[in-house]
């Protein structure tokens, strides 16, 4: 009863935090989820349900989304899928956790000292690509256009729109991908389908809360997660 009561106050929370803010659910999700879950099945769940707040999400958001950007993000994570599958299946996953936690802390760091990127279109593709790899390897595909849009300055409207868009794509490619070669199991959906009113709530929480977020506390929240992000896959790892 207490691992169900954690699973829900959880995913409350992440999706109300990726409605808000276009991010999160599975920067804050997954660390959690692994505490309840093999991280295969932690990993299938996050998709699942970061799958729906897209599909829930898209019409209303679909004006503000950037379709140039997303076009570019969408190409260049198709490099980076199947590497990333590979990753899933073969490699130890606590060693791409720790070099992908510590290069997080170093790049958010850069971005708190003022740090800029310029947005260029092989930059565009290049970060779609490391999400690509990221979405199928470990289920996180956020952190690479965080670090971006932050470093480039995208408008916080711009950024949830066009990232729950990209994530409606990376996502169900992703999980097609999962089941296809390394298979599913009941627990999982079940455990999905019962988070889904607590998911629901979060989405709507999360609308409210974005009309009162500023661009600058929106640009703090994003520091903080990726810093959470970055020091949970570090430690994690060791």
């Amino acid at each position: 009863m207490n691992d169900w009561m954690m699973l829900v106050s959880i995913v409350l929370f992440a999706a109300l935090l990726q409605t808000s803010t276009g991010y999160g659910f599975s920067i804050i999700g997954t660390p959690f989820l692994f505490l309840l879950y093999p991280a295969h099945s932690a990993i299938q769940i996050n998709i699942i349900l970061s799958l729906c707040i897209s599909v829930f999400m898209i019409y209303k958001i679909r004006h503000e989304i950037d379709t140039i950007l997303l076009g570019r993000l969408i190409r260049g994570s198709l490099i980076g899928l199947i590497p990333g599958i590979m990753i899933y299946l073969y490699v130890d996953v606590a060693l791409l956790k720790m070099v992908v936690g510590a290069l997080i802390c170093i790049s958010t760091i850069l971005l708190i000292l003022k740090l800029t990127i310029a947005q260029t279109k092989k930059k565009d593709y290049a970060t779609g690509a490391i999400s690509g790899l990221l979405t199928t390897s470990i289920g996180i595909p956020g952190p690479p256009l965080l670090l971006y849009f932050a470093g480039v300055g995208t408008k916080k409207e711009t950024l949830r729109s066009t990232t729950l868009a990209y994530y409606l794509f990376i996502y169900l490619i992703s999980l097609i991908m999962q089941v296809c070669f390394a298979g599913t199991n009941k627990e999982i959906w079940l455990s999905s389908l019962i988070t889904l009113p607590a998911l629901f709530a979060g989405i709507l929480l999360g609308q409210l809360l974005f009309k009162k977020i500023s661009q600058r506390i929106f640009q703090i929240l994003t520091y903080v997660i990726l810093l959470f992000t970055g020091l949970y896959l570090l430690t994690t790892s060791l």
